[in-house]
């Protein structure tokens, strides 16, 4: 089993990767395998709504940049998919906006693709505005058809300067806790 997750932030190994990482360190003791995809330093373009994946049906972005069609698929390979965010004027990041917009048309025009995968979103905030996001990236879980793990707490870390977010003892807690019910999820759907 394989859980990919992708970083939305622009800080490479920043809060969200840290959360992103206690989540993932929990699937790996579980036995499941993770990698982490940064998408700080890319370029991501929002969908143009060409339409041509509904005409194309080939689980691919006709707007081929690279990166898109890259995550796309990762996410098939993978049977869980974790998507994690800074918090920007309540909000998630324009990258990871772009992708959630891309990849959720493709698996749309695709039958659903990512269909009965297991999901879940980490949120890295300062302040506030984190349920927000926590909302957006969910919504992708949720109309693709995917199922959604949750936590003990909503998937929420504070902090605002790099590795702050380890100073939540909450946050740290939930996020151990999400990394293991979705292993657990993973291991009874297999």
């Amino acid at each position: 089993m394989k859980v990919v997750a992708f970083n939305g932030s622009a800080r490479k190994g920043g809060n969200t990767a840290r959360l992103l990482g206690i989540v993932m360190g929990e699937l790996e003791t579980a036995g499941i395998e993770t990698e982490l995809v940064e998408l700080a330093g890319k370029n991501i373009s929002g969908c143009t709504a060409c339409y041509s994946c509904f005409k194309n049906k080939d689980r691919r972005c006709a707007v081929d940049d690279g990166t898109v069609n890259e995550a796309i698929e990762k996410m098939l390979e993978a049977d869980g998919i974790l998507l994690g965010s800074p918090t920007y004027f309540a909000d998630v990041s324009a990258n990871m906006k772009a992708l959630i917009e891309r990849c959720g048309m493709v698996a749309r025009a695709n039958d659903d693709m990512f269909r009965r995968k297991v999901g879940a979103g980490v949120v890295a905030v300062r302040r506030a505005g984190a349920y927000h996001v926590f909302s957006s990236l969910n919504s992708f879980f949720l109309i693709g058809q995917m199922i959604v793990v949750g936590s003990s707490y909503w998937n929420i870390g504070i902090g605002r300067q790099p590795g702050e977010v380890l100073d939540d003892s909450e946050g740290v807690r939930t996020m151990k806790d999400l990394g293991n019910n979705m292993a657990w999820v993973l291991k009874k759907l297999k």
